[in-house]
């Protein structure tokens, strides 16, 4: 079985339960939220199915781009969400660096080798055509 078709049959199963899945971050303490955003640290990632999206608790959007410089709640939900899908983007930190890149661009590739065609552009970061792939339940 391809790596691509693990990954499917593993979001196909993760739909199927219904339930939220937990990944644990490196540190156990809860997010600390400041005025103009979030502080830096690891988070902790729980995933819920919301009106059948994924959904971590950090940003609900489908449209902002996370940083590669500045710790952001879209780039913590979307790290949370690509780790809990097995795809490895370091620590779950808010700031979408090379790590959480390369782990997007596997993301995006896997999705376009799964409709046989480019339906998203490989360019490691989740945007608002690639959020609504990243928060779908297969």
């Amino acid at each position: 079985m391809t790596a691509t078709r693990k990954r499917v049959s593993l979001l196909i199963a993760t739909a199927a339960l219904g339930t939220a899945l937990a990944v644990p971050a490196a540190a156990s303490a809860a997010p600390q939220h400041t005025a103009g955003g979030v502080s830096a640290q690891a988070y902790s990632c729980t995933i819920k199915n919301v009106n059948g999206h994924k959904e971590a608790g950090y940003y609900s959007g489908n449209t902002v781009v996370p940083s590669s410089t500045q710790v952001t709640k879209a780039g913590i939900e979307a790290q949370c969400i690509l780790k809990v899908m097995n795809y490895p983007t370091g620590t779950v930190d808010g700031v979408f660096g090379a790590n959480s890149k390369a782990a997007m661009k596997k993301f995006q590739t896997d999705v376009n080798t799964y409709y046989g065609r480019k339906v998203l552009d490989v360019d490691g970061l989740p945007g608002p055509s690639s959020w609504p792939y990243l928060r779908k339940f297969w």
